[in-house]
């Protein structure tokens, strides 16, 4: 008996080696970069930087005056440069590595220890570092929408930096670098709290804490250059498809599906908005076109992994609707000069695409329904207040820490503004003496 059960054992023993031998080719699959996702994320990170420049720049760049084009042109360039430098020296770091509930730590400091050969997932942690990269660029950069035309060159660029540190790292760390945040269960696909929500409230912040340009409320000065704002809206819609898409982080039917939901949200929202002014003012317009357009856009960001396609209809038009009334609210109930409405629509459309996702993301709607809650979460209500967990704790983090900073550059720079001169002159000019056209 004893040697048939050595037999037995020695079989098994064989058995058991062979087939881990047969699996290990696809143990090693797995760990080895994947062609085509990296393929798709490189593709990703090209269209994500695209929509900062040239794509915001125009955006912006349209919509102020003539004499202050090359400001904002100019302060979108720079932004892109310094969050690079920023994003190498520690915000990966403190964004993606290791640390703690609240902030990463200092391992990847300068790239450390990333090499050609270092994988994130299965493509290049190069490339995953390098896509972030993209998102940390655009994010300050969608802030100075709400100080246009009357802040200084040198606020702007101090407050970037310190905003980034202080913001923007700490927060993505939270959504999706392993924070508190994450491991509650938050949705956001890619950037409803990250991006979005972070970027409106401080210009909100900027708006209040800078005050209004000379003429707010008097005299509006209309965008100089429409084809230029809508040449740039059209930038964002495709440049958005790597924002989204390729958040998924795979070349697979998550990002396809991202993209399908992102351009029904898009289009939707910009039809609901050219439909809504044209029954309250008597005309559609352009702009407001545009400007529906960013609201769904920004508004299924967060979402755009977790819902189906009717699921985005509704939250485009939804998008639409609350967005438009937000920007009438903004500027003429509160009095609050956003210049370029980055918290009616970023803000705003950051919020409903977070709090929207808990709802669609459920599989009982019928053709409404998405891909399910996180995990261990069963109900829309429970997701829902994850949600709110998530835009309450961003919304009032931002704002504190982001007005607190303001003041700080402030005293570093003696004062946020331009003086009364300067602002008339134009930026272009007392900035950087330079002008966009010849007058």
């Amino acid at each position: 008996m004893n040697n048939i059960t050595i037999k037995n054992n020695s079989l098994l023993i064989k058995f058991s080696s062979l087939l881990l031998l047969l699996c290990l080719p696809f143990i090693t699959q797995a760990e080895e970069l994947n062609g085509a996702n990296t393929a798709w994320i490189l593709t990703s990170t090209a269209l994500v930087l695209f929509m900062t420049l040239p794509g915001l720049a125009l955006f912006y760049g349209g919509l102020v005056g003539k004499k202050n084009i090359l400001s904002i042109l100019m302060q979108c360039f720079a932004i892109a440069g310094i969050a690079s430098i920023f994003w190498l020296v520690i915000g990966y770091s403190l964004a993606f590595s290791e640390g703690n509930s609240l902030i990463g730590g200092l391992d990847k400091v300068f790239f450390s220890g990333i090499t050609k050969d270092s994988l994130s997932g299965d493509i290049p942690e190069t490339l995953f570092a390098l896509f972030q990269m993209t998102f940390a660029i655009i994010t300050p950069a969608l802030i100075i929408g709400g100080f246009a035309e009357r802040t200084k060159f040198s606020a702007v660029l101090l407050f970037s930096i310190l905003w980034l540190l202080f913001v923007y790292a700490p927060i993505t760390h939270w959504v999706w670098g392993g924070g508190w945040l994450q491991q509650m269960g938050l949705l956001d696909f890619a950037g409803g709290t990250v991006v979005h929500i972070t970027a409106g409230v401080a210009a909100l912040v900027a708006a209040i804490v800078i005050g209004p340009r000379k003429n707010f409320g008097k005299s509006a000065t209309p965008p100089h250059n429409m084809t230029m704002t809508i040449t740039g809206a059209g930038m964002l819609w495709v440049g958005w498809f790597g924002f989204n898409g390729g958040s998924a982080l795979a070349a697979n039917g998550d990002a396809a599906m991202a993209m399908l939901v992102t351009h029904i949200s898009a289009a939707t929202g910009a039809i609901t908005w050219m439909i809504y002014e044209w029954i309250k003012f008597g005309k559609p317009t352009a702009l407001g076109t545009v400007t529906g357009l960013i609201a769904g856009l920004g508004t299924i960001t967060p979402a755009s992994g977790f819902v189906g396609p009717a699921g985005a209809l509704v939250i485009g038009f939804v998008a639409g609707v609350v967005c438009f009334n937000a920007v009438i609210i903004i500027k003429q109930k509160f009095k609050i000069d956003d210049s370029l409405d980055v918290f009616p629509v970023h803000g705003v459309g950051g919020i409903l695409g977070t709090l929207l996702a808990s709802v669609f993301a459920s599989t009982e709607l019928g053709i409404f329904s998405g891909h399910g809650f996180a995990e261990g979460v069963t109900s829309i209500g429970q997701q829902f207040g994850i949600q709110a967990i998530g835009v309450i704790s961003t919304f009032f983090y931002t704002a504190i820490v982001s007005y607190l900073l303001f003041k700080f550059v402030g005293l570093m720079t003696n004062g946020l503004r331009v003086d009364i001169d300067q602002e008339t002159q134009g930026l272009d000019i007392t900035d950087h003496e330079e002008r966009g056209y010849e007058l």
